[in-house]
């Protein structure tokens, strides 16, 4: 086919579970194989990259290509990383699904290393068992996708939906983690907390935290912090304070 793009150098990356042994052939996974047949168009021979989750990428060429197969040649095995010195782990209630797709996008570019979707007293969106399953999928997706452009080669993981007083209840604080929630009624903020090499990061939904949740976060060691005098929505809040986190402890 005529490659309708120029490529990257390397080539596109593509997340590719399981063995990726020097010398051996993969077929790409069904939706990584639509878009480099049918999106960008690559033809036998063109270079790309491959990741499986677990660290490091190998190089690779397209093999074979069909309407509905990918296959690639694997190549040398590259020890890169780009992950984060500072370990983020983002708690993030509920949103409306645009606003939710961005925040799951975003985290994972800036480095999160899970996300808990959780229920809240104010989210919008509540989601049944089914339904919840299938929103977890479409943002481990987003995650994947959000890798492959971003450069990182280990997948965060998205943990399925629970609510709020759940999640609480079965993650206790540890003396290595610092707990931070967004609110923007706290004194606190971000530079004046102590670095720590892991943290977990609480941001609300559309209308905050009820009071009651609020004071059980901080029951449960999280620290209330403010992003400054103005209000952020849900979906920019989270965004905001981990590139906070990274200009402070991070690798920015």
């Amino acid at each position: 086919m005529e490659r309708r793009e120029p490529l990257k150098a390397g080539g596109p990356r593509f997340y590719c579970p399981g063995d990726l042994s020097q010398g051996a052939t993969r077929d790409l996974p069904l939706t990584a194989a639509h878009h480099a047949a049918r999106v960008l168009r690559m033809n036998v021979g063109d270079p790309v990259v491959l990741f499986n989750g677990e660290g490091g990428e190998s190089s690779g060429l397209v093999h074979v290509i069909t309407k509905n197969r990918v296959a690639v040649r694997i190549g040398a095995r590259l020890a890169r990383e780009a992950e984060s010195p500072v370990a983020i782990a983002l708690v993030q209630g509920l949103s409306a699904r645009e606003r939710m797709d961005f925040t799951v996008q975003k985290a994972v570019e800036l480095g999160v290393t899970e996300i808990f979707p959780v229920e809240t007293r104010r989210s919008v969106m509540r989601l049944a068992q089914e339904r919840a399953e299938r929103r977890v999928e479409h943002w481990q997706n987003l995650a994947i996708s959000a890798c492959e452009q971003c450069g990182r080669n280990r997948v965060p993981v998205i943990h399925p939906v629970c609510g709020l007083d759940d999640w609480l209840g079965t993650h206790p604080s540890t003396p290595s983690e610092l707990r931070v929630m967004l609110s923007a009624a706290a004194t606190t903020r971000l530079r004046d907390l102590p670095r720590a090499p892991r943290v977990q990061l609480l941001a609300g939904p559309e209308g905050g935290f009820a009071p009651e949740e609020a004071e059980m976060t901080q029951a449960c060691g999280f620290t209330a912090v403010q992003l400054g005098p103005r209000i952020l929505r849900t979906e920019t809040a989270a965004i905001a304070a981990l590139a906070a986190i990274h200009t402070l402890w991070g690798d920015f």
